[in-house]
C-alpha cells in the first residue's frame, strides 16, 4: 500500500503535524476525565477573598448542659458579576429560587462588573441545592456557620446576638470574641478548662423560664411597661437567672435596638427607693451609733433646710429601729443618716460598689448617677434610696454582701469561675451586723411591708422598695417603680431574688395601691415557690407532702 494513491492524508503529513494531533488527542482525553471526576465529586464551596469568612463559635450551654446557642452550617449565595455569561438567565433563575428578590436590583448588581456581590445570606441546604442545579456561571455557594438560639428569647439579654458574619454584637457573644480566637475557640479559658468546646454559663434555663413567665403575667396583671428579675447566688456571685422585659429573640435581633428592650438589670439606672434602707440600717448598726433599742421620732416630718421629708402612710409616733425598718420610715432613715454623716455614707457606698460601673462578662452596663455635691438634704434622701441611681445588679451586689457576712463579690454569668479578683472586699460589715440585718429582713416578711412574701416553712427575708419616677425633672406622683429583694433561706443565705416592675397600676384587689408590697412582693413569692425546689431548697408544698 506504500505506493497507493488512497493513503490517508495523515500518513502523508510531516512528522510535526502527526505529533500535534496525538498531543491534542491526549489533552482532550485528560480534560474529559477531569470533567467526569468533578461531576462525581460533592460540591465544596469555593473560598472568597473579598469578604471575611464567618467565624466558628463555641456552643453556649446553661449550668446544666442545655444548649442555649450553637452554630449550624448554612449556605450563602454570592456572584462574581464580571464572570457572568448570561445576565438574563441568571436573573430569571435566581428570582425563581428567591421569589422575594427584586429583579431590578438583582440585575443592577449583576451588571456592575465588580468582582464580588452577595445575593442571599444564610439559606438552607435544600435551597442551596436549587441554586446549584441552575448551573449559572459566576454564581457560587459558600458554606457558612450560622448562629441559632434554640430557646428563642430565653436569656436573650445575657446571650446577646451576632451579626451576619457570626461576630458577637452584644452579651456573652461579645465576650466570646474578646476572649477567644475566631477559629480556635478557647472561650472557657476563664473557667480554667481550655479543652472544652462550650461556654458554660451560670444561668439555669429552668429558673430563667419560671421568672420570665411570672413577669410576663405581672406585666399583664398590673399593666406595667416593663419588668425585670434576677436570681443571684450570694455565696459566689453566680447569676442563676436574669430576665428583662420586653425582651427580644436573638434569632432575629433587630428588635434589640428598640429603647424599651434594654437590659434593665445591668443597663437601667434607677433610684431604688427603700431597698437602700437596708444599707443605711446596716451602716447605722455597724458604726455603733445605733442599736436595736434606738428610737426615732417619726411623729412629724423631718425638716432640713426648708425641705420636708415625710413617711408614706407613716405611724406618726416614736419608732424603734426594727419598726423603722419594717414600716420603711423615711423620717427615721433620714435621722440615722444625718447622725452617721455624709463622709461615712459615701465611703460605705463606694466599698459596696455603688459608685463604679459594674463590670461583668457583659459589656453593656451603665455608670451610676451619684450626687455631685452632698448637702444635708442629699444625705437624708440617699438614706432612703432617692438622689442616687444605680443599676439593679449593683444594688443586688450590695445587699448580697450585707447578708452573706460582708463579702462584696462582683457578679458573674459563668459557672464555677471562682472568686479571684471578683472578691472586691471582705468584712464590709461585722458578722453580728449581718446577722441583725437578716433578722430584720425576716421580721419584715413576718410583720412588715413584705408579708406577702411568706413561704412557710422556708424562712424568707426581704426588703421592699417603691420610688417615684422622675418625669420632666420632677418626681411624678403617678408613675413609680417597685422593687423587692427576697433572700432564701434567710438564716443561711444562698439565693437573692430581685423583682422590678416599671409603672405598675393599682388594682381593685390592691385597693388602688401600687407600692411594692402589693405587686413585686407576691410576684417574687410565686417565683421563689417554684424555683427554690429546683435549686435544692424545698418549698412549703414539697415539705407539706
Amino acid at each position: 500500500m506504500a505506493g497507493s494513491p488512497f493513503r490517508l492524508a495523515i500518513d502523508r503529513a510531516p512528522g510535526r503535524i502527526r505529533l500535534a494531533t496525538y498531543g491534542f488527542t491526549a489533552l482532550f482525553s485528560m480534560i474529559a476525565v477531569q470533567l467526569v471526576t468533578l461531576g462525581l465529586e460533592p460540591y465544596e464551596p469555593r473560598a472568597v477573598s473579598p469578604n471575611p469568612i464567618a467565624q466558628v463559635r463555641p456552643e453556649i450551654i446553661d449550668r446544666n448542659g442545655i444548649v442555649l446557642a450553637k452554630d449550624l452550617d448554612l449556605f450563602s449565595v454570592y456572584a462574581e458579576p464580571r464572570r457572568i455569561i448570561d445576565i438574563d438567565e441568571a436573573v430569571e433563575g435566581l428570582t425563581e429560587v428567591f421569589n422575594d428578590i427584586d429583579p431590578g436590583e438583582l440585575r443592577r448588581k449583576l451588571m456592575s462588573g465588580s468582582g464580588f456581590a452577595w445575593i442571599r445570606r444564610s439559606i438552607a441546604p435544600s435551597v442551596a441545592d436549587r441554586v446549584w442545579s441552575l448551573g449559572l456561571a459566576g454564581i457560587h455557594l459558600r458554606r457558612e456557620p450560622t448562629r441559632v438560639y434554640p430557646n428563642g428569647a430565653a436569656a436573650a439579654h445575657v446571650l446577646g446576638a451576632v451579626d451576619i458574619d457570626n461576630r458577637g454584637v452584644a452579651g456573652i457573644e461579645t465576650w466570646i470574641d474578646a476572649t477567644s480566637s475566631a477559629h480556635e475557640p478557647e472561650s472557657t479559658k476563664a473557667m480554667g478548662d481550655v479543652t472544652s468546646p462550650s461556654v458554660r454559663l451560670s444561668i439555669d434555663l429552668r429558673i430563667q423560664h419560671i421568672y420570665a413567665e411570672h413577669l410576663r403575667s405581672a406585666l399583664r396583671t398590673y399593666d406595667a411597661i416593663g419588668a425585670a428579675g434576677l436570681v443571684l447566688d450570694v455565696t459566689n456571685g453566680e447569676i442563676i437567672a436574669l430576665v428583662s422585659l420586653p425582651d427580644f429573640d436573638p434569632n432575629d435581633p433587630g428588635l434589640a435596638l428598640h429603647p424599651d428592650r434594654i437590659n434593665r438589670m445591668q443597663v437601667g439606672r434607677y433610684e431604688m427607693g427603700s431597698i437602700y434602707k437596708a444599707l443605711t440600717t446596716a451602716l447605722a448598726l455597724d458604726t455603733g451609733l445605733f442599736t436595736l433599742d434606738s428610737t426615732f421620732d417619726a411623729s412629724r416630718p423631718l425638716s432640713i433646710g426648708g425641705a420636708s421629708i415625710d413617711d408614706f402612710r407613716g405611724k406618726r409616733r416614736v419608732l424603734t429601729l426594727p419598726e423603722s425598718f419594717i414600716y420603711s420610715s423615711n423620717i427615721a432613715m433620714g435621722q440615722m443618716a444625718l447622725a452617721i454623716g455624709a463622709p461615712r455614707i459615701q465611703s460605705f457606698l463606694k466599698v459596696l460598689g455603688q459608685y463604679d460601673r459594674i463590670k461583668t462578662e457583659l459589656s453593656e452596663s451603665s455608670t451610676p448617677i451619684v450626687p455631685s455635691r452632698w448637702s444635708n438634704v442629699t444625705t437624708a434622701t440617699v438614706a432612703f434610696g432617692h438622689g442616687i441611681a444605680v443599676t439593679p445588679l449593683q444594688g443586688a451586689m450590695a445587699l448580697a454582701a450585707l447578708v452573706n457576712g460582708g463579702n462584696v463579690i462582683t457578679p458573674t454569668f459563668l459557672a464555677e469561675r471562682g472568686l479571684g479578683e471578683r472578691l472586691r472586699a471582705q468584712g464590709v460589715v461585722k458578722p453580728e451586723t449581718a446577722a441583725i440585718l437578716r433578722d430584720l429582713m425576716r421580721l419584715n416578711v413576718e410583720a412588715g411591708s413584705a408579708r406577702r412574701a411568706a413561704l412557710d416553712p422556708i424562712r424568707i427575708g426581704g426588703k421592699t422598695g417603691t420610688s417615684e419616677k422622675v418625669v420632666g425633672g420632677v418626681y411624678s406622683k403617678e408613675k413609680v417603680m417597685t422593687f423587692f429583694v427576697g433572700v432564701a433561706p434567710i438564716d443561711s443565705p444562698r439565693y437573692l431574688f430581685l423583682t422590678i416592675l416599671d409603672e405598675p397600676s393599682g388594682l381593685p384587689e390592691t385597693f388602688g395601691f401600687r407600692t411594692s408590697g402589693w405587686n413585686a412582693v407576691p410576684v417574687t413569692r410565686r417565683v421563689m415557690g417554684e424555683a427554690l425546689p429546683l435549686l435544692g431548697i424545698p418549698s412549703w408544698t414539697t415539705l407539706a407532702n
